[in-house]
């Protein structure tokens, strides 16, 4: 007969009601429950600290497993490559005693079990069949099996060749699975794999496996945590200053192991965490929990200092007010910012951050050549950055970072990462938390799926200064953003007839600082300006140019983000296809 399917219990020593259990834990629970799955992957922010069921003990995953979901449980075992198989009880010898004086009649003496996983499974697979039949001292034996870091056991398609031990693995690992008798028994079977990427995509994707990703902590978990950390030592109110519920606000995106590390240093330094040192901590634990990812951007600018295209700002700041003020369900899901190269699109994404006063983060390289990594390298990033939110991600060259659907060459990644990410822009329960900022000068290559509504869907275009007052103001405020004085009478007359984009206008500022730093003056004097223009030669790509303006006329959401020369072309009848024909015909130019 079968066991009672009612497999998941609480440890006695604790009520039921006194612990919440995680969304995870209660599907796993209700799966279980219901008699349908016994492999279950866990994947995510697996080698965090746990809150272990009472609020007073925080440990792995994996004494989670053992000591709270598997309580009851007649035996638990748990094997990794590197220690091998073992019967696991958290801290309790008796129970532990008790375990493998029932294996061992089965198994052979404890020192004997082997630690090479296809022997494991084999042995695992034998006691299996043994509780099925009720045989022996497995009759009626319940059974947790816990193998860390999974990903090595059944790796993905990719890694495994021809064959050989990992196919057998995973093999055995679905057929498990999929074993109706099995799932008749108090069994439960628990691979925990980070990233879930490097475990084989024919076990996660099984009907009979059930993917549970555990989330970062929230602010409760975290509260709760600093209010532990507080009373191990008799230190309250020592650490910070904050209480415990300000400091969890604080440090949103770090899980519990950095947050350990963040009070525990200030413990170590004996100075209590304020405002500043606070934001200088988290953002070096992120950034390290990350592994290199992601650069934090501080921007000292706002979009004040933005001149260039007075409807884009205008834009900018209104979205800035609605974010600041709470009201996320108003809020873009993303833009994307288009124009030719030196226009500004990277400064406009910083002021834009830094008038919204949230954390700022560019993505790095995140791109690997070993297989599956690329992958779980961008899995780790978004679970930080659900769990950071709201947060503004900065994208740089987007139609070479993102990827397409296109699968051909790197095994697929370039696809994966594709659906990975937009997948995560195209989610509503992180409008106004996750903002999505896309730069690029060729808008054109960046696949439909991401520029569609509901991902980045409001396109900002970005121009060289358009008249004598823009120009001006660029040169202005390109002063102020470097911190080069200018004299007031600097600048000459018919400064926006020469065509010059903001880095343009840039450089030839930085230029003339030399030349009056030369000339022993303490700011930029007439000649040294004009010298600087005269001197200054713009790049000669003028068809890419043209190209890229008119990509970014075409991409454009808003006739009103329009400098008034292009919204009278594209208010024309054929305007736009006008512009589509001469995009054409540049290409043809470029590539003969």
């Amino acid at each position: 007969m079968p066991n009672d399917p009612e497999t998941i219990s609480t440890s006695s020593v604790r009520e039921p009601s006194a612990y919440a259990a995680p969304e995870w834990v209660r599907e796993f629970q209700e799966l279980h429950r219901s008699n349908t799955t016994r492999v279950f992957v866990l994947h995510g922010n697996v080698h965090d600290l746990m809150d272990q069921g009472s609020g007073r003990e925080f440990g792995s995953l994996s004494r989670y497993l053992a000591t709270w979901m598997f309580a009851k449980y007649d035996v638990v075992l748990r094997f990794d490559l590197s220690h091998g198989l073992d019967v696991y009880t958290g801290s309790d010898p008796e129970r532990r005693r008790k375990m493998i004086q029932r294996l061992e009649p089965l198994w052979g003496e404890f020192k004997t079990w082997p630690r090479d996983p296809e022997t494991v499974l084999k042995l695992i697979d034998r006691l299996i069949t043994q509780i099925m039949i009720h045989e022996g001292s497995a009759t009626d034996m319940s059974l947790g099996v816990i193998f860390e870091y999974a990903q090595y056991i059944a790796p993905s398609a990719d890694l495994i060749r021809g064959g050989g031990p990992q196919a057998a693995n995973l093999v055995q690992l679905l057929s498990w699975a999929s074993n109706p008798y099995i799932k008749q028994e108090k069994i439960a079977i628990c691979l925990i794999a980070d990233p879930i990427t490097e475990l084989n995509d024919r076990l996660v994707a099984s009907a009979h496996v059930a993917a549970l990703a555990v989330p970062m902590p929230d602010n409760p978990e975290r509260a709760q945590y600093v209010r532990w950390y507080d009373e191990q030592d008799q230190i309250s109110g020592n650490l910070a200053e904050f209480t415990a519920d300000q400091l969890s606000d604080q440090t949103s995106g770090l899980n519990l192991v950095s947050l350990e590390r963040l009070l525990a240093r200030a413990h170590q330094s004996g100075k209590k965490l304020d405002a500043e040192s606070l934001k200088q901590l988290k953002k070096t634990l992120i950034e390290r929990q990350l592994r290199g990812l992601i650069e934090f951007v501080e921007p000292p600018h706002t979009l004040e200092r933005f001149v260039g295209n007075d409807a884009v700002r205008k834009r900018l700041e209104a979205d800035s007010k609605i974010v600041l003020e709470g009201h996320l369900e108003a809020a873009p899901m993303g833009y994307l910012i288009c124009g030719p190269v030196g226009t500004g699109k990277t400064f406009l994404a910083e002021c834009f951050a830094g008038s919204v006063g949230i954390p700022c983060l560019k993505l790095l390289n995140f791109r690997s050549k070993y297989v599956g990594e690329t992958e779980g390298n961008l899995e780790r990033i978004l679970t930080v950055l659900r769990a950071m939110g709201p947060v503004v991600v900065v994208i740089d060259e987007a139609d070479a970072a993102l990827g397409n659907r296109q699968a051909e060459g790197e095994s697929g990644t370039s696809s994966r990462v594709f659906s990975m990410l937009a997948a995560q822009m195209g989610d509503t329960r992180y409008r106004g938390k996750l903002i999505w900022m896309l730069m690029t000068s060729r808008p054109e290559l960046l696949p439909i799926d991401l520029k569609r509504q509901g991902r980045a869907e409001v396109h900002l275009p970005l121009f060289a200064p358009q008249t004598e007052e823009e120009t001006r103001t660029m040169f202005l405020s390109m002063s102020k953003k470097n911190k080069v004085p200018i004299a007031a009478d600097a600048l000459p007359e018919h400064l926006s007839g020469r065509g010059l984009s903001g880095a343009d206008i840039e450089s030839v500022l930085l230029a003339a600082r030399r030349l009056s730093i030369v000339a022993g003056h303490n700011q930029i004097m007439p000649e040294e300006l004009n010298q600087a223009l005269a001197d200054f030669i713009p790049a000669a790509e003028g068809l890419q140019k043209e190209k890229q303006e008119i990509s970014a006329v075409l991409e454009c959401t808003s006739t009103s983000f329009l400098p008034a020369k292009w919204r009278e072309i594209v208010s024309q009848p054929d305007g736009r296809a006008g512009l589509q024909k001469r995009v054409a015909e540049i290409g043809r130019l470029v590539s003969s």
